[in-house]
């Protein structure tokens, strides 16, 4: 279900002051950040962030065509080795 439109998109408050203050340094640092649930604004558009997955954090250029989406759908919690087949057959 969707969140309301008169609540506005959900974002956790330290997000915007990291941003701003990436921005203002103008360096091209990467941002860490724990929020996967945070819905991803025009104001981080050509920022980095590192999206933590439970392992490690993952770096995401954030780019125009992401804006409305969460940070956690650019950055996979589960790794994928495919379907156990018979190695023997995939040789040939």
């Amino acid at each position: 279900m969707a969140r309301s439109v008169w609540k506005g998109p959900f974002l956790d408050g330290y997000l915007l002051k990291k941003a701003d203050k990436s921005r203002n340094s103008g360096r091209n640092e990467v941002i860490k950040i724990w929020s996967r649930r945070s819905t991803i604004l025009p104001n981080f558009v050509g920022l980095t962030f590192g999206v933590y997955n439970g392992h490690k954090f993952l770096p995401v250029i954030v780019t125009e065509n992401m804006i409305g989406h969460k940070f956690g759908e650019f950055s996979p919690t589960r790794t994928y080795y495919g379907h156990g087949v018979d190695k023997k057959a995939k040789r040939k």
